[in-house]
């Protein structure tokens, strides 16, 4: 068999593995996938290994991605997904074998690898290209710059699907019953609690449960108030402790967290039921009759907790954790999301980072579901129901991104030190005496 009919046949295989055929669909921007090939339809013969953390659906949803790249560029790409990501990628980098491209669904991990020199730089005008492209200004630039072996800050990698965790849980029918509106602002949500405690209703639901990762939901409370307290350059210079964590801007925030957990009439079962109540069950009181609560803080996956055949938008809605009045921080969003990252110097693994800056690449998966993205390029019509497309609404009005703070300090520190001090917190103790603990335990660290 001749290469040209060998290519063709290649071609064939993987227009029949496209879910959605190009051009049908009028919401997807097939015309960036033109010119993507138009660039780099030259890798037939090149074999791609990603690996990542997607399991399950997920796998199943980015492999749907894949093959609009191989169409376009005649490489064949093997995706390998494993629930030890985390152990894999290190003992598969110091082996000298890693994949052409890795998925980090934690910037740490990514920085570690890079300092070791285990990691590819991307070119230099990625950084330009995100902060021009992706919503927040600088901040998705800054999260995947890391400094080389060499000491000096490269970018390693591209943020590609992201999480928003700046979300408050509701009832629709609740509050309209009530008669109380959804707040804009955070001295709006504040009123909004006392109002509800003054009417003698309950109103926030909030559980710190989690086995033994009790007290995380907490971590996320507190880094939503920080940036809601404090600027974005504090939250990061208290991710690295360049802030020590007992800095009076923490302690702060630790203790606005106190002031909507720890008093017993603004909190189901009252504060001393928080750190007993699972996460998983906390947001059942919103559906209780009558309800047990009108408020829940958590992120965009809580929705798997709500009793079944709830409704998103109907049975239950959601808003934006509101920024101070004063506009004085801006729109600050909390979140997560996977990093992509070349490991080898295989010419497929810059081609599919390039093929990521595509706005198809976003809009097929944005399209079925489980995805969110701060690219500005995109199509908001392409999001395959309403929620996705109001979560999105959200990543994009962000004027500041931030990861969760957890991802980004030592394990020590973000899944243990942090967790276990929120949990005393709740149980009594200050915000300075936690923040006190946590900084000493770090500091050992050091």
């Amino acid at each position: 068999m001749t290469s040209a009919a060998m290519i063709a046949l290649t071609g064939m295989a993987a227009q029949a593995d496209l879910k959605f055929p190009p051009g049908e669909d009028a919401n997807l921007n097939w015309a960036s996938l033109d010119a993507f090939k138009a660039a780099h339809g030259d890798l037939a013969g090149q074999e791609l290994n990603i690996l990542g953390p997607w399991l399950g659906g997920d796998k199943d949803l980015f492999e749907s991605v894949i093959p609009y790249f191989e169409e376009a560029t005649g490489a064949d790409v093997k995706y390998s997904g494993s629930d030890s990501f985390e152990q894999q990628i290190v003992i598969d980098a110091e082996a000298g074998s890693p994949p052409d491209v890795a998925v980090f669904p934690q910037p740490g991990l990514a920085a570690g690898l890079a300092a070791k020199g285990q990691l590819k730089p991307l070119s230099d005008d990625v950084g330009t290209w995100l902060t021009e492209n992706y919503a927040a200004g600088d901040s998705w630039a800054k999260l995947v710059t890391y400094k080389g072996p060499d000491g000096a800050d490269h970018v390693y990698a591209f943020p590609y699907k992201a999480d928003v965790k700046s979300l408050v849980w509701y009832v629709p029918e609740n509050l309209e019953d009530a008669g109380y509106e959804v707040p804009k602002t955070l001295e709006d949500l504040k009123a909004l609690t006392e109002q509800i405690a003054a009417d003698g209703e309950t109103p926030w639901c909030i559980g710190l449960g989690s086995g033994g990762a009790t007290g995380w939901p907490a971590t996320d409370w507190v880094e939503d108030l920080m940036l809601r307290t404090a600027s974005p350059a504090d939250y990061d210079a208290w991710t690295t402790n360049a802030m020590p964590f007992n800095d009076p801007k923490v302690v702060k925030a630790i203790e606005e967290f106190g002031w909507f957990s720890k008093n017993d009439a603004f909190v189901a079962g009252g504060s001393g039921a928080v750190a007993s109540t699972d996460f998983r069950d906390s947001p059942k009181g919103l559906f209780a009759s009558p309800p047990a609560c009108y408020m829940h803080h958590q992120a965009s996956f809580i929705p798997s907790f709500f009793p079944e055949g709830t409704v998103i938008g109907e049975d239950a809605d959601f808003f934006y954790f509101p920024a101070p009045a004063d506009g004085s921080l801006g729109q600050p969003v909390l979140g997560a999301g996977t990093l992509f990252a070349a490991l080898s110097d295989n010419p497929a693994a810059m081609a599919f980072i390039d093929y990521l800056k595509t706005p198809i690449a976003h809009e097929i998966w944005m399209t079925q579901s489980g995805f969110l993205t701060p690219y500005k390029g995109v199509n908001p019509e392409a999001y395959g129901d309403e929620t996705l497309k109001k979560m999105g609404a959200i990543m994009l009005d962000a004027t500041t991104f931030r990861f969760d703070g957890s991802d980004l300090r030592p394990g020590a520190i973000g899944a243990g030190a942090f967790w276990t001090g929120m949990v005393d917190f709740i149980g009594g103790k200050s915000a300075q005496d936690v923040a006190d603990a946590v900084q000493q335990t770090w500091s050992t660290l050091n």
